[in-house]
């Protein structure tokens, strides 16, 4: 295992504006080729996080998965990020892990934001994706996912004896200004307690609905603590995950082997 370059996307996403968001951040991904293994972009990142933009939920054929596709492979890197896709089952709140090679692996967000009536309109994910990549195992979530550390738990892997699910955990999101302590302080909790590293990207700007939304985006190394941290400004940032002090640490300080066995419905 290498070690693992992130770039932090953070940007302020235009509402309901698709083919405007897709030259905005392609604008800002530019520079990173050649630069970069893992490129992130927000939640909602076609649109903003809005109910509304349901009636323009694209399929796995539409405009966005081939831009995604085109990116990584001018980049060299996964490019990740989510965005509305409709399919048989509803409407999901879907986040594409597109490969350099134009492979895609999605993960459906399970947790909706009851507060803002996400459940209303959108259908729940079911199952965790973990995804291999340039040697590192990394498991992408959605925002709200956050708050929901059973769902995101780093479990030990008993077919691979001494190795864990995943070595970084993801997570894009729109999560609003006034409770950004939340997710400061729960990006440095998940990695604390799942002895890997928490990459967390957040928009910045104001949306369509009023909100206003403070970045604070993040990588944050086993220890809880950051190697990079955003403000509220519009910023891409590439931070390098060392593979070596990871496996130290999870050597010396074997925390895994003391968790709990569970299984998830």
């Amino acid at each position: 295992m290498d070690d693992l370059r992130v770039s932090l996307v953070q940007g302020a996403t235009l509402w309901h504006d698709p083919d405007g968001n897709r030259a905005y951040y392609g604008a800002l991904v530019a520079p990173l080729r050649g630069k970069t293994d893992l490129v992130m972009l927000p939640e909602t990142f076609t649109s903003g996080f809005s109910n509304d933009a349901i009636e323009r939920a694209e399929d796995m054929d539409g405009p966005t998965v081939e831009w995604l596709r085109a990116q990584a492979a001018r980049l060299d890197a996964v490019v990740t990020g989510s965005v509305q896709v409709a399919n048989a089952g509803g409407v999901h709140n879907r986040m594409l892990w597109v490969r350099p090679d134009g492979d895609v692996a999605h993960y459906d967000k399970r947790h909706l934001f009851r507060y803002a009536r996400e459940h209303e309109r959108y259908a729940a994910g079911r199952d965790r994706l973990v995804v291999d990549w340039r040697g590192w195992r990394i498991n992408p979530l959605v925002c709200y996912d956050l708050r929901f550390p059973v769902f995101a738990r780093n479990r030990y892997d008993v077919e691979r004896p001494g190795a864990l699910d995943f070595d970084l955990q993801l997570y894009v999101a729109n999560w609003p200004a006034p409770r950004a302590h939340a997710w400061k302080t729960l990006l440095r909790a998940r990695a604390i307690e799942n002895l890997c590293y928490v990459a967390g990207l957040n928009r910045v700007g104001r949306d369509g609905n009023g909100h206003s939304y403070a970045g604070d985006s993040a990588v944050i190394d086993f220890l809880g603590q950051p190697l990079s941290e955003c403000r509220d400004v519009e910023v891409v940032v590439t931070t390098t995950l060392s593979a070596s002090l990871l496996a130290a640490h999870r050597t010396t300080f074997p925390a895994m082997l003391d968790g709990d066995r569970f299984t998830l419905d």
